[in-house]
């Protein structure tokens, strides 16, 4: 439903822009002086930002409350934020361990989540800090913000960089999947975000403060997409290498400093990760990704092979890594790999473009003449132009569909070609125009669609929860899950939840067995029905009241387990 409002707003915005240009002219210049005017300050504007991001979430709880996980992703992200909260890197396999096995979970040579740990960070301290993982998400999606205004400032005039990060606040830190599930791109983004916003000012003055905080930004892609940032890390230091080889970069006083500090930091950042590496799978040149892969026969890109059968403990699980999802994908690459590639561009366009966004795009290239195109893709655009395209090659190559978040590091060049771009239409000629009435219309479509967004719920017309991920799509939660563990935790003495499946049962989309780091201290635990193997499993919890749920139920069945 509101794809096709913001489809609707675009086709009048353009409609408008041909016929009568000049409409609004007046007010839109006043509040663009008042936006100005504000924007000089350049530390009031990254820290105004950040607050508005956290403010907004913060208002929106009362029809977005804090969300419940669903996703198998969720669960491993958060078995990350649990262990570092519980101050360990990674925990012991229980004796049980096959009772409770699941996806995107390890359990040899330790107990651990399969993911890189920079994005559990962030809930390990909104759990210790604040009371729940979910302002760790909260707190990430800020400091997003804020580095995304940053990062704008260094390529453009700080009005049109406020401008573009409060376009990013709306689409990104209010209704958007990263601001309310536990695996978007936040930490990813900002990131990213740190890496570009350090760009220009070194090519510009080649401060430390600018190359430590590339750095850091380098270090947040190591610890949360590793892979895609390589990809979008390498022509950024290849091309600063290259000027500075050529002297084009500008050679101030202690200049080694500038270069020695980042580059200690992402050593660093390298060997505290081998670290992590070390104490989850034993060695620290294995990754706890690997692990995951290796275990169940599981490949990345079309030209991998099983080298050994796995061995399963679980029939819904052979079902689903042995002949399912993954061979499926595989083929797909490789016998339609056109179709393939238009899903994956597809996810990317509807999430961080959607019609509005895509509306300065067309509407730039319709205003240049062919022979102008290349002639107004300054030097600026060429770079982050290729800098997407080589990080893109990156998704491109997996077998996977993908998710928005893989390409999380490219966030801020979106919003920076984006708002280049609707600069050029508005500074293109003198007086009224389409392509100027079409760039200065954005946001002001932007934020109807936020508020016809926030209203939804009050009229009683909030969108379906839907893997059509959008701006402003609702994401996908197992409440029912959700509303079994309160009763539970609300009910006196510990509790073993044994998991009956129908047969036909969706395990991908709602698996029910997941635990917390500290499995023997939990108040509830989760298990599969594994028929006569149960015994093992009530001798060992004997302790525990004993209870099974069965899911495919409306509503589930929670009742005492009978033996």
């Amino acid at each position: 439903m509101f794809l096709a409002t913001e489809f609707f707003l675009v086709v009048v915005c353009v409609a408008v822009a041909l016929t009568h240009p000049a409409v609004g002219d007046r007010w839109f210049a006043a509040v663009e002086s008042r936006f100005t005017t504000f924007a000089r300050r350049p530390l009031l504007s990254v820290i105004s930002i950040g607050l508005l991001a956290l403010t907004f979430r913060l208002v929106l709880l009362p029809i977005e409350p804090i969300p419940q996980p669903k996703v198998t992703d969720e669960y491993s992200y958060l078995l990350s934020g649990d262990t570092f909260a519980h101050g360990r890197l990674t925990n012991p396999t229980n004796p049980m361990w096959v009772h409770f096995e699941t996806f995107q979970e390890n359990w040899n040579p330790t107990y651990a989540s399969m993911y890189y740990p920079g994005y559990g960070l962030f809930l390990a301290f909104g759990q210790v800090v604040l009371g729940h993982p979910f302002w760790g998400v909260w707190l990430s999606s800020g400091l997003m913000c804020a580095a995304i205004t940053w990062a704008l400032r260094g390529w453009m005039p700080p009005g049109w960089a406020l401008l573009g990060a409060f376009l990013a606040t709306i689409r990104l830190a209010t209704f958007s999947y990263w601001a309310n599930s536990y695996w978007g791109g936040t930490v990813a983004a900002l990131g990213g975000a740190l890496v570009i916003g350090a760009l220009p000012r070194m090519k510009a003055q080649c401060r430390w403060r600018d190359a430590l905080l590339m750095g850091f930004g380098m270090t947040l892609l190591l610890y949360t997409r590793p892979y895609e940032g390589m990809f979008f890390c390498l022509p950024v230091a290849g091309m600063l290498a290259w000027r500075r080889v050529k002297r084009e970069l500008p050679q101030p006083k202690g200049q080694w400093r500038r270069v020695v500090v980042p580059v200690v930091v992402v050593i660093f950042a390298f060997a505290a990760l081998g670290y992590y590496f070390w104490r989850v799978t034993g060695s620290p040149f294995t990754t706890p990704y690997q692990v995951q892969m290796r275990t169940y026969g599981l490949v990345y890109f079309p030209w991998e092979r099983i080298s050994h059968p796995p061995e399963f403990h679980h029939e819904y699980m052979r079902n689903i890594f042995a002949s399912g999802s993954t061979v499926g994908w595989q083929a797909m690459w490789l016998h339609h790999p056109l179709q393939l590639q238009s899903m994956k561009a597809l996810v990317i366009w509807l999430f961080y473009f959607g019609p509005l966004l895509t509306m300065p795009w067309l509407a730039w290239l319709f205003t240049r003449r062919r022979q102008n195109i290349s002639r107004s893709l300054t030097p600026e655009l060429r770079l982050l132009l290729g800098i997407c395209l080589i990080t893109y090659v990156s998704c491109m190559l997996t077998i996977y569909p993908g998710q928005p978040h893989y390409v999380a590091p490219l966030t801020v060049i979106f919003y920076v070609v984006t708002l280049l771009m609707m600069k050029d239409l508005v500074h293109a000629g003198e007086g009224a125009s389409a392509g100027k009435f079409i760039a200065r219309s954005v946001p002001f479509i932007a934020v109807l669609l936020l508020l016809a967004r926030a209203a939804a719920p009050i009229v009683h017309r909030s969108p379906r929860p839907t893997w059509v991920r959008t701006w402003c799509s609702q994401d996908e939660q197992n409440l029912d899950r959700a509303q079994v563990l309160t009763q539970l935790e609300q009910t006196p003495g510990k509790h073993l939840v044994i998991v009956r499946y129908h047969p036909d049962h969706d395990f991908i989309l709602n698996e029910w067995v997941f635990n917390r780091a500290d499995i023997d201290g939990s108040k509830v635990i989760w298990a599969h029905d594994m028929g006569a193997q149960n015994a093992e499993l009530l001798q060992y919890f004997s302790a525990r009241h004993v209870w099974l749920v069965e899911p495919d139920y409306n509503p589930p069945r929670l009742t005492p387990y009978v033996q």
